[in-house]
């Protein structure tokens, strides 16, 4: 077993510092008394309450889990359809270029896809709002999906579905109650990531926004370019607490369900 050397040790909150320093600092001034960022001047709770009352912030929130929510869920269906088209329906005509068109927003600029899709609303006459928000998330997020769903239709046991089908199930009913089930932690995390993805999406949702919908990326970016104000260290704080209890939810969700599915392999190899 290697040792922890000193160096290690060295790096290691050298690396944590320069991660989560910045975050503890803001965490920090956001119970600032003084409405100057930089110069503390007691602890207080005022800003939070500040920022509760203010209906910009407020009504930017509200529209961003909108999107988020809208386009994830659309993106997960579009996204686990082309992964089972990639991966089960084998060579068919014109394959390399839809497997092109599906994983080209992965390494496509955000500022190409959202001038693109900017000019292509423009184009059909179609106003910037929510729905045209929702569009151009699920466009980039879901090529993310359909990467982590393919990746696990690859290691999937085929002869399962092959069992149902032999039992009488239509292919359908064999995706939906054999496939779907055994692949919903990926289905699941692909959700989760594209709803990541559009909740911090600020050069895309710029392009593709309206007057009537200001997502709150945009928002913080113009509060922003006026000067950092306290209520936007709290609002940070608020999302750096809400992004913490998530991670450490799913970490305890993971582990128990890693130590539950031990017991069970345990229990049906009939050791204690």
């Amino acid at each position: 077993m290697r040792r922890f050397s000193w160096f290690n040790a060295t790096s290691l909150t050298l690396g944590l510092a320069f991660l989560y320093l910045p975050m503890v600092i803001l965490v920090v001034y956001s119970f600032n008394a003084s409405k100057l960022v930089t110069v503390w001047a007691g602890f207080s709770t005022k800003w939070y309450g500040e920022l509760l009352r203010n209906e910009a912030f407020l009504d930017a929130a509200w529209v961003t889990l909108q999107v988020a929510f809208l386009s994830s869920t659309l993106a997960t269906v579009l996204g686990t359809m082309a992964a089972h088209v990639l991966v089960r329906a084998g060579r068919f005509p014109g394959r390399t270029l839809f497997s092109g068109i599906i994983y080209a927003p992965l390494v496509m600029p955000e500022v190409i896809t959202g001038l693109s899709l900017l000019l292509l609303f423009i184009g059909i006459g179609l106003d910037r709002g929510i729905f045209t928000i929702v569009l151009a998330h699920t466009t980039f997020s879901m090529c993310y999906v359909s990467v982590v769903v393919s990746s696990r239709l690859v290691t999937f046991d085929q002869s399962l579905e092959e069992a149902a089908l032999d039992l009488g199930c239509t292919p359908f009913e064999a995706f939906r109650l054999v496939t779907l089930p055994i692949i919903a932690p990926a289905v699941v995390s692909g959700w989760l990531l594209a709803f990541t993805l559009s909740l911090d999406d600020l050069v895309i949702a710029s392009f593709t926004s309206g007057p009537s919908a200001t997502t709150l990326p945009i928002k913080i970016f113009s509060a922003v370019r006026l000067g950092v104000s306290p209520e936007i260290n709290a609002l940070s704080t608020i999302l750096i607490a809400i992004v913490t209890v998530g991670v450490i939810s799913a970490s305890i969700t993971t582990k128990r369900s890693a130590i539950r599915r031990q017991r069970d392999e345990r229990a049906a190899e009939g050791t204690p």
